[in-house]
């Protein structure tokens, strides 16, 4: 432990040695978050990373002031409870250090379950992000071909109005102008429902998965039975933007 401590100081004095960038050098990192992860919140999230960046000596750029702390951007938040391979973070760094150095060193501080999956110099900005792509795996009694068209009908017909809380309060809201699109399938080999759907991810509309399943809830008999045997997962696959196109 000891000679691991002298090693990363080591590393630090190395980098502190080389040129400071003027102005720091923007970089997004491309990350997944799944199984366990998917239970911590975007506090803990974000408490991570800060810890990750000072562990594997990542030059990052530090705001000025009084306290002084690493500069964290975060794309879409995700709900906790839910898995993706699509989150975004932008940091600085004050020394030049590569992209794959920066995925290799930030990947041996982490897990199986919460890794990096691609380091660049972003060229999107995190306000372009207007839809998010989910696959929702749907374990339930009566699964089958009968039931997927029932959910598929339930989240189609308008209005679905649903109880949104925002930081004005709650207010009453028609999910299904927010669903871009969905298409719901029996899964006979896992028997479960899945449903590939893209929905409003933009600052201004965001439509949380979680609603889609409490509508289920209200609209068709899905997860009623024993709540030990019967689960959901929902997975964020895609960001896209206004156009479709897929966002990075």
């Amino acid at each position: 432990m000891l000679s691991e401590c002298k090693s990363k100081l080591t590393e630090k004095k190395e980098w502190l040695a080389r040129l400071e960038l003027v102005p720091p050098k923007h970089v997004r990192l491309k990350f997944c978050k799944v199984g366990t992860l998917q239970y911590i919140s975007h506090l803990d999230l974000q408490r991570a990373f800060n810890r990750i960046l000072v562990r594997a000596c990542i030059p990052v750029w530090y705001t000025q002031g009084f306290n002084p702390h690493i500069k964290l951007v975060f794309s879409t938040p995700l709900s906790v409870g839910s898995q993706s391979v699509c989150e975004y973070l932008d940091i600085r760094l004050s020394r030049d250090i590569s992209f794959e150095e920066i995925k290799r060193r930030l990947n041996a501080e982490m897990t199986d379950e919460f890794y990096i999956l691609d380091a660049y110099t972003p060229e999107n900005d995190f306000s372009q992000i207007a839809y998010a792509s989910y696959e929702i795996r749907i374990h339930t009694a009566g699964a089958s071909d009968e039931l997927a068209d029932r959910v598929k009908n339930a989240l189609t017909a308008a209005p679905i109005n649903m109880i949104k809380k925002g930081k004005a309060g709650e207010r009453e809201i028609d999910i299904v102008p927010l669903i871009k699109s969905v298409d719901v399938a029996y899964d006979g080999e896992n028997k479960e429902i899945l449903i590939k759907t893209v929905l409003s991810a933009s600052s201004s509309q965001y439509l949380n998965p979680e609603m889609l399943i409490s509508a289920l809830k209200e609209r068709t008999e899905i997860l009623s039975g024993n709540p030990t045997a019967e689960y959901y997962s929902i997975m964020r696959t895609e960001l896209k933007k206004e156009d479709m196109s897929e966002f990075f």
